[in-house]
């Protein structure tokens, strides 16, 4: 019989205490270019059909995170009708940004040599990959996709090809483990044997 390797074990630890942390979690910590370096090589690991390799990424940090802070304050307040803008997310869409320590933009690219949901899903693989890099790292994550990914493609210098599906926010945080809210296994498999 074969007994699982302390890779296994040690990764299955990784994906099981993997969690979204918040910008309001961050403690300001920088993120070493580096190390961010380190984790996208982990997402650019990401199989993909082909080899489209169709994920990019825009990474801002440091002084770019003032600029996406106000490029997406800015979009919600413009594509936001009168009678329903908030100030408060007005302040908390730029707040979120500043509290992290890098944010990455994340880009698709359709070949057009692929279905479009094969090129998703390819990068959100990609994302997986960085996100569970950073949670062995001790760096907290989640992905946001706010309305603004739509208005993006000027700032981000999109081609007509590629679309922006959303920010991964970054940032070494102090929050405890906390259990995973999953169905139980038995809801989602049947076996046929």
């Amino acid at each position: 019989m074969n007994t699982p390797s302390n890779d296994f074990e040690t990764l299955r630890q990784i994906i099981q205490n993997r969690r979204s942390i918040f910008p309001v979690s961050y403690t300001g910590q920088q993120i070493n270019k580096e190390t961010l370096v380190q984790l996208l090589e982990c997402a650019t690991a990401a199989p993909t059909h082909k080899l489209t390799q169709p994920w990019r990424f825009v990474v801002f940090r440091e002084g770019g995170l003032l600029k996406l802070a106000d490029q997406l304050a800015n979009l919600y307040k413009a594509h936001t009708p009168p009678q329903q803008f908030l100030q408060k997310k007005y302040e908390n869409t730029r707040e979120k940004v500043l509290q992290s320590g890098a944010v990455i933009a994340i880009v698709t690219s359709y070949s057009g040599a692929l279905p479009q949901w094969e090129e998703l899903a390819a990068t959100a693989c990609a994302v997986q990959n960085l996100w569970l890099a950073a949670s062995a790292a001790g760096i907290g994550g989640y992905w946001s996709s706010p309305g603004a990914i739509n208005h993006m493609g000027d700032f981000l210098a999109l081609e007509g090809n590629e679309e922006c599906i959303g920010f991964f926010y970054l940032g070494y945080h102090n929050e405890p483990p906390r259990k995973a809210v999953r169905r139980p296994l038995a809801e989602k498999v049947k076996w046929e044997e």
